[in-house]
Order: structure tokens, then C-alpha cells, then sequence
């Protein structure tokens, strides 16, 4: 599982270079980190899939990157499983 999910990572990484940077000559920002991100994800979960103890870490960290990008939208979040129904909402309602 562990060969599988480093492989699925460079493979990525190594494809996404050559297409945006060799054929379209795109320029080197901030997005680029968020779609490496992504890639790693990707690998997280397929290292889950074979090891089913990965699990609660790659939870914790889809969890964590929630709770950053709700902080973005100035949602306060202290409890990581709040995620999940927080990140669902789209309005709420205040006595005062």
C-alpha cells in the first residue's frame, strides 16, 4: 500500500509538471501547492484503502485542512467533527 501510494504521488506530480509547465508554460503559484495538496490526498486515501490503520490519520487530516479552510471564512471551529455539519450549512439562524 505504501509503494502504491508514492508511486500515485509522483506519478501525479510528475504528470502535472510536464503538462503545465513543459507544454503550456504556465508560471510557478500559489495553486500549484493547493493541486500538490490534492495529489497528496489522493495518495493518503489510496494508502487507507490498503491499510485500513491509516484511517483515523488521514480523518485527522481531512478534518484539519476543513477546519483551515473554514478559518479563511472566518468560521470559528473548536471541535474537528463539527466539521463535517458546519461545512454543510448555508445559513444561520441567531436569537439576537
Amino acid at each position: 500500500g505504501t509503494y502504491a501510494a508514492i508511486f500515485m504521488i509522483v506519478v501525479l506530480i510528475i504528470r502535472y509538471s510536464i503538462i503545465n509547465f513543459a507544454v503550456h508554460h504556465d508560471s510557478w503559484t500559489k495553486d500549484v501547492w493547493v493541486d500538490f495538496l490534492g495529489f497528496f490526498i489522493i495518495a493518503v486515501t489510496v494508502l487507507v484503502v490498503a491499510v485500513p490503520e491509516g484511517l483515523p490519520l488521514a480523518v485527522t487530516i481531512s478534518l484539519a485542512y476543513s477546519v483551515k479552510k473554514m478559518m479563511k471564512d472566518n468560521n470559528l471551529v473548536r471541535v474537528l467533527a463539527a466539521c463535517e455539519t458546519m461545512g454543510n450549512a448555508t445559513t444561520i439562524c441567531s436569537d439576537k
